[in-house]
């Protein structure tokens, strides 16, 4: 019963009737098509197939995914902020 009571102090947030979509999923999509980060995902891609072609090895795809990410997160930055609430 304390739970209850405590459970109700925790303020709710209602949603419009529309669907909420994140800005940052949306721009990332977007910049996932536009500069470098295409041919950065192709080498990241490449580098996967590389890897899971053999059945023994070291190598890790973590440089490329690291690079492609910070790619998309450099393109997102510059217009996030302004379509955030």
């Amino acid at each position: 019963m304390a739970f209850r009571r405590f459970l109700s102090f925790i303020p709710t947030v209602k949603a419009d009737e529309e669907d909420i979509v994140d800005p940052q999923t949306v721009l990332r999509e977007k910049c996932a098509e536009h500069g470098s980060a295409p041919r950065l995902f192709e080498k990241y891609q490449a580098c996967n197939d590389r890897v899971h072609s053999k059945s023994q090895t070291t190598e890790t795809c973590v440089e490329e995914l690291f690079d492609y990410l910070h790619e998309l997160d450099h393109c997102v930055n510059k217009t996030l902020f302004s379509k955030l609430k």
